[in-house]
């Protein structure tokens, strides 16, 4: 009777395959181009459809209603809506909230790692708008929002139709960070984004 680490290994040379034994298949793979292919798909596939909606809602959204920069390591989008309501805690309930008079807009910040794609969670971001004459209309703390994508956000009163810039300010999360001791670890420097020349219409 083959015991459990003969088995694997006879399926390890039978596959060409570096596979670990009693676990999964590691991703480096041993084949011609068609197999690579192959398990590049299916590893697509694998992806769960939650994150691909995702992502691909980040894009259309910061595309239609927004725009996005590079600042470091972070690529930073905006999307500008009108003003929404919201669960927020209190204690451990959670209370709804209609937009408060004189709220205008909803202006979300996404900030991304750059180099993978990422969603940063634990961010502290500072949002202010500035209109045409340089004078801030207003500067607020975002909060990061559960929605269709995570994101931070908040209502801001827009006095007028006009074109602004948007400043956000990141201090970078204090998260723990995994690595080895000769790499620099992520995602330690904060960034400011300026968005110019921002058109925020009152009308919508």
């Amino acid at each position: 009777m083959r015991t459990p680490l003969m088995r694997c290994i006879a399926l390890s040379i039978a596959a060409l395959a570096l596979t670990a034994c009693g676990g999964s298949q590691s991703s480096s793979t041993v084949g011609n181009a068609s197999e690579a292919s192959t398990a590049g798909k299916a590893s697509e596939v694998d992806v769960p459809q939650g994150v691909l909606a995702d992502a691909r809602q980040v894009r259309e959204e910061i595309r239609a209603e927004g725009g996005e920069t590079t600042v470091g390591e972070w690529r930073i989008g905006y999307i500008i809506e009108g003003a929404e309501p919201w669960y927020e805690p209190q204690g451990k309930a959670y209370i709804f909230r209609q937009p408060a008079a004189g709220e205008t807009h909803h202006i979300e910040i996404v900030p991304i790692e750059e180099k993978t794609g990422r969603t940063v969670p634990g961010a502290k971001i500072t949002l202010q708008v500035i209109d045409s004459t340089g004078k801030t209309v207003e500067t607020k703390p975002l909060n990061f929002y559960y929605a269709e994508f995570f994101h931070y956000a908040n209502n801001f009163s827009i006095p007028a139709s006009g074109r602004y810039t948007l400043r956000a300010t990141i201090e970078p999360p204090q998260f723990f960070r995994h690595g080895q001791h000769h790499e620099q670890p992520a995602l330690t420097k904060g960034a400011t984004a300026m968005f110019e020349d921002v058109h925020i219409d009152l009308t919508k």
